[in-house]
C-alpha cells in the first residue's frame, strides 16, 4: 500500500498575522501612492497647457511677446489681449455662430438618438445587430468624405454658407455616438420596471415618460456633452461648408498663420472656455441626476 503524506496546517501566532497584516497594507499604500501620483501627472498634463494658454490671454500683449516669460502667471494682468482679440473683424460674429451651432447640433442629435437608442435597446428585430455596426461605420469615415459632397448638395440646394446646413453636419458627426451613448444607458435600466408600471395602468409611453426617462437623463446629458463639444471645436466641415458665417474655429483656422501671439492666445482661450462651462454646468447637473437615481 502506498504511504499518504498529509500537510498539516498549523495556527500563525499572533505576531506573525500582525506581519503579514502589515506587509499587505504596505503594498496596498504603496499601489495607492503610485495610483495618485500617476493621476496626478495625467491631471497636470492636461491642466498645465489651459492655465497657461488662460494666463497668456489675460496680460498684456507685451507680455505675450515678451521672452523669457515671467515665472509668475497673470503678471501684468490684463484684458488687454482678451480686448484686442474681440475687436478683430469677425470674431465676436464666429463666436456667435458657433454657440448657435453648437446648440442646433446638440437639440437635434438628443432628440433623433433618444428613439433610436431606445429602439435598439429595447426591441429585437432582424439585422439590430447590423444596424448597431452601420450606425457605428459611419464615424469611420473621414471627415473630408462628408463634406464634399454635402457641399455639393448645399450648393444645388441652396442651403450653403448657413448654420442651420453647418449644424445637419455636425449632427450627423454626432449622431452615431449619441445613438450608441443612449442606447446602453436604456439598456442599462431594468425592463421589469417598465412592465411594472403598465401592471399598474400606465400605458407604454406614461412608462416611458415617468420610469425609463428620468433614470436615463445623465446619460442623455453626457451624450449632450459630447455633441456640443465635437460640434463647437469642429473645423474642417466649418470651412468647407461655410464662407461668410464661418464659426470661431474656421475663422482662427483661416487667419491663424498672418495673426500675432496675442491672437493665437487669445484665440485658443475662447475655443477652450465655452467647452469647459458647459462641461461644469453639465456636470453638477450629471451629479445631482446620478445621486437621485441611485437613492
Amino acid at each position: 500500500m502506498t504511504e499518504r503524506k498529509f500537510d498539516v496546517l498549523l495556527p500563525l501566532d499572533s505576531s506573525e498575522v500582525q506581519r503579514l497584516h502589515r506587509n499587505m497594507k504596505r503594498r496596498a499604500n504603496r499601489g495607492r501612492v503610485w495610483t495618485y501620483l500617476g493621476a496626478g501627472l495625467i491631471v497636470l498634463w492636461i491642466l498645465v497647457p489651459l492655465f497657461f494658454l488662460t494666463s497668456m490671454a489675460f496680460t498684456t500683449r507685451e507680455a505675450v511677446r515678451s521672452y523669457p516669460k515671467s515665472v509668475l502667471p497673470f503678471i501684468p494682468f490684463s484684458t488687454d489681449t482678451v480686448r484686442f482679440f474681440l475687436d478683430q473683424p469677425g470674431v465676436v460674429d464666429g463666436l456667435w455662430n458657433s454657440l448657435i451651432v453648437a446648440i442646433i447640433t446638440l437639440l437635434l442629435s438628443t432628440i433623433l438618438a433618444a428613439p433610436a437608442g431606445y429602439a435598439i435597446a429595447r426591441y429585437i428585430f432582424p439585422g439590430r445587430d447590423l444596424v448597431r455596426l452601420g450606425i457605428l461605420a459611419v464615424r469611420a469615415f473621414p471627415i473630408v468624405v462628408l463634406s464634399i459632397p454635402l457641399a455639393v448638395f448645399f450648393l444645388r440646394a441652396g442651403i450653403f454658407d448657413s448654420l442651420y446646413s453647418l449644424a445637419f453636419m455636425h449632427t450627423a458627426l454626432t449622431m452615431p455616438t449619441s445613438v450608441l451613448i443612449i442606447a446602453s444607458v436604456f439598456a442599462s435600466v431594468p425592463h421589469e420596471l417598465e412592465e411594472a408600471g403598465q401592471v399598474f395602468g400606465a400605458s407604454a409611453l406614461q412608462s416611458f415618460w415617468h420610469i425609463v426617462l428620468p433614470l436615463a437623463l445623465p446619460g442623455i446629458a453626457a451624450s449632450s456633452i459630447f455633441a456640443f463639444v465635437l460640434s463647437w471645436n469642429e473645423v474642417f466641415a466649418a470651412g468647407v461648408l461655410t464662407l461668410e458665417n464661418r464659426t470661431l474655429p474656421a475663422l482662427l483656422l483661416v487667419q491663424l498663420q498672418q495673426s500675432s501671439d496675442a491672437y493665437q492666445f487669445a484665440g485658443g482661450f475662447f475655443l477652450m472656455a465655452p467647452s469647459i462651462v458647459f462641461m461644469f454646468f453639465i456636470r453638477n447637473y450629471l451629479f445631482n441626476m446620478w445621486s437621485q437615481v441611485t437613492k
